[in-house]
């Protein structure tokens, strides 16, 4: 981690997230945090943001409470959480508001369809980024499990908890017994 931030700066840095992207704002918390400010390593973002994922909540306000507590105890839990949901807080309530006078317009349908699109590739853009480093690392231990989550879930379209169910142990008994 680079230089340790302050309440103040984490607090501008997650509004700035959460202004970057709506509905969706991972790519550009990794981005952000990873890439440009450098106040966590790419393997410490994947892991903390796996600890976020087994932890009620949403994955990205979980991630800025952790961050937030690394760089500045309670305090930048506070900074960096409100200024991730303090703004798309008022953003969406207006836009709510204007989805219920103008969401039949067939206009509006288009551009939240193409929105959609959008996410989706930033979505599979950032998968990506995450999966380099451990693809580099343990290609051939992990490669069988991605292929047949993707023929599991993918192909024969088995609902995905049960998939994970199946995967997750087997995966993870193997790499504990071949560590490296």
């Amino acid at each position: 981690m680079s230089e340790a931030p302050s309440p103040r700066q984490l607090f501008v840095t997650f509004l700035g997230i959460a202004l970057s992207g709506f509905g969706g704002v991972l790519p550009f918390a990794r981005r952000t945090l990873v890439e440009r400010r450098g106040w966590i390593g790419a393997d410490d973002f994947n892991e903390t943001l796996a600890l976020c994922q087994s932890l009620p909540g949403p994955n990205v306000v979980n991630l800025s409470i952790v961050v937030g507590a690394r760089a500045a105890g309670w305090r930048g839990s506070v900074a960096a959480v409100t200024g991730l949901v303090a703004a798309p807080a008022v953003i969406v309530t207006a836009l709510a508001m204007l989805y219920a006078r103008f969401g039949g317009i067939a206009q509006t349908q288009g551009a939240l369809a193409g929105l959609a699109a959008a996410a989706a590739g930033l979505v599979v853009a950032t998968a990506s980024r995450m999966a380099a480093p451990l693809l580099r690392r343990r290609w051939r231990l992990t490669a069988p499990f991605m292929l047949a989550a993707f023929a599991a879930v993918g192909v024969l379209q088995l609902p995905l908890p049960y998939v994970m169910a199946a995967l997750a142990p087997a995966s993870v008994a193997l790499v504990w017994r071949r560590p490296g």
